[in-house]
């Protein structure tokens, strides 16, 4: 099957819909340093790519599950395995990703992403980790009313 096309920007999101699951769109508003997700709930589990910049790929992968917060049980957290490829920098996106959706979520999450511009520079990383803060925000409130 051939995946549908998807627009979307200022942190808008759009639904696809194949044949079988709903394909759930974001990107945020920095044009320099623009970050974009796809979402797919898989039953009760949530899919997200993260990527970005002119070479995306799969540089990390996190699943997160929702557990009792160690400090106060009566609020949900969450913990995260993680795998980074060699020479690689996404551990800490797909980690803060897995870990605050399946907190917000209360589901399993798998998050991959791969993130690179050349040559970036500090502020170039420190508006990158910004974006990642940004769509975190974009895909706890556009996914909310479509957890399980």
């Amino acid at each position: 099957m051939k995946p549908a096309a998807v627009s979307g920007g200022g942190g808008q999101a759009d639904t696809v819909e194949d044949s079988r699951l709903p394909v759930h769109f974001f990107q945020t508003s920095d044009a320099a340093y623009r970050l974009h997700a796809q979402a797919v709930f898989v039953g009760a589990d949530l899919l997200v790519y993260v990527w970005g910049g002119t070479r995306p790929h799969i540089g990390a992968i996190a699943a997160a599950q929702p557990r009792p917060s160690l400090a106060n049980p009566q609020v949900t957290s969450a913990t995260a395995s993680v795998i980074t490829f060699l020479g690689h920098k996404e551990d800490s996106v797909v980690k803060e990703v897995g870990e605050a959706l399946a907190a917000a979520l209360g589901a399993n999450v798998v998050v991959t992403a791969g993130i690179h511009w050349d040559d970036i520079d500090a502020a170039g990383i420190a508006a990158v980790n910004a974006g990642c803060k940004e769509l975190i925000g974009l895909l706890k409130a556009g996914l909310a009313d479509s957890a399980a």
